[in-house]
């Protein structure tokens, strides 16, 4: 056996729907051997094993990968990433899906992020960055509402705020410097409102070349008609069908030379790049980066990819993503999300999960477990997002409708969702228009 044929033993770090995504498309390669989830969620289960380490350290997870004998390591959140677990990986000699410290930066911190994009000449928002809440007020009250505003740091996709009117912002401010988000609120960085539809561009970059993934757009916030806190993620399609030819071209030309520009600074970035775009008026601006797979996009892009995952993540990592070229299936994929009672504040736990694999035996339909957990014969809710629903269709309404179809035959106490995932892209661009 080759070397390109070899099996090799994977470690897949995270526990939510995106890493139950990625853990279904790696053992699906007859490349992959045993596949370990660290810590994993009641879905993972069924396609590798769950392993109780902590996946953000990174001495413990150096140690597991040399005892364990394993031959690539893939990180899925974006914690693992910020505290370097990637390059302690590398420095073992394993192949490695994800960037170094350096790199996350991108997602890690958001002033990062807005400097180098400015080095790069990349078009963006335009933003202030402040370290005291009376620089950001007297910023705030400048610059006038609408506003976004923003904790630098890590803060589960939460430390955004959309400011329509001053004192919200101000709100904002002072939300963050008063510790509601930790760490990660000690900078704000405070943003113009962009308008216009939002997109999603994955791609897959191993520091030189970039391969763009199919589009995708998420639904952040928590009730219908896009209205109420920001979440994680309540649902997503693929492709995105408002995108012009255009922009798609503009989008991909951003992220290589924000490639080029990590590059250029001396920072080797192997991973997905996570490219969040707004389509103003004057072309496609950059919203934000993050450092690793959308969480719900994971769900809807990775089922329409016809690559050997386990081949492509082995390019990337050592470094031979030239040599790559991505299929896609033409089929349409929506994913709902269904989440706990009280999402994205605060929620109960515990609660049995029926239908699942009823609805994940249907035809057409893959369901990822986010944030449940087995007890004995029962699954349990274990999170705020607790499954995402994915279907595959040959047209937006089939896929939107047989999505919804199976999100009917789970249940559990306080199961909540959204019913208008993909509505108004189905309506046109003019839907972002009014």
């Amino acid at each position: 056996m080759n070397a390109e044929t070899q099996v090799i033993d994977i470690l897949l770090l995270g526990s939510g729907g995106r890493e139950h995504a990625l853990a279904k498309k790696l053992s699906e390669s007859p490349r992959c051997g045993k596949l370990y989830i660290a810590p994993g969620n009641g879905g993972t289960l069924n396609v590798g094993e769950n392993v109780a380490i902590d996946e953000a350290d990174p001495e413990v997870v150096a140690d597991f990968v040399k005892g364990a004998g394993i031959g690539l390591v893939v990180i899925g959140p974006e914690a693992p990433l910020v505290a370097g677990v990637a390059d302690a990986v590398r420095a073992l000699g394993v192949p490695c899906f994800g960037p170094g410290a350096a790199g996350a930066q991108l997602e890690g911190s958001k002033r990062f992020s807005k400097e180098l994009m400015d080095r790069a000449g990349i078009p963006t928002a335009a933003y202030g960055s402040f370290d005291n809440e009376e620089d950001a007020l007297a910023y705030v009250r400048e610059q006038g509402a609408p506003l976004v505003v923003k904790a630098d740091g890590l803060a589960a996709g939460k430390g955004v705020i959309v400011a329509t009117e001053l004192a919200e912002a101000e709100n904002a401010v002072h939300e963050c410097f008063s510790g509601a988000f930790g760490a990660a609120g000690a900078t704000v960085v405070i943003e113009e409102m962009l308008v216009g539809p939002e997109c999603s561009l994955l791609a897959f970059t191993d520091g030189i070349t970039v391969c763009p993934m199919s589009t995708s757009q998420d639904h952040k916030r928590a009730l219908e008609g896009d209205r109420g806190p920001n979440t994680g993620g309540m649902g997503a399609y693929s492709p995105v069908p408002i995108v012009t030819p255009e922009e798609h071209a503009e989008m991909e030309r951003i992220m290589r030379v924000t490639v080029d520009q990590l590059r250029s600074e001396g920072i080797d970035y192997r991973g997905c790049l996570y490219g969040g775009f707004m389509l103003t008026a004057q072309g496609p601006k950059v919203l934000e980066y993050n450092a690793r797979f959308g969480d719900p996009e994971t769900q809807v892009v990775l089922p329409r990819l016809e690559n050997d995952l386990v081949e492509v993540m082995l390019a990337v990592a050592e470094q031979r993503l030239a040599d790559v070229e991505l299929s896609w299936c033409d089929e349409w994929a929506v994913t709902v999300v269904l989440t706990s009672a009280g999402y994205p504040g605060s929620y109960e736990k515990g609660k049995v999960i029926t239908g699942a694999d009823e609805a994940d035996a249907m035809d057409g339909v893959t369901v990822y477990h986010a944030g449940t957990t087995q007890e004995g014969d029962e699954l349990l809710t274990s999170g705020g997002r607790v499954i995402a629903v994915t279907a595959l269709g040959e047209t937006f309404e089939a896929a939107r409708d047989l999505s919804y179809a199976a999100c009917d035959k789970i249940e559990f106490e306080g199961k909540t969702l959204r019913h208008d995932i993909g509505l108004r892209a189905l309506r046109g661009r003019e839907a972002w228009e009014q």
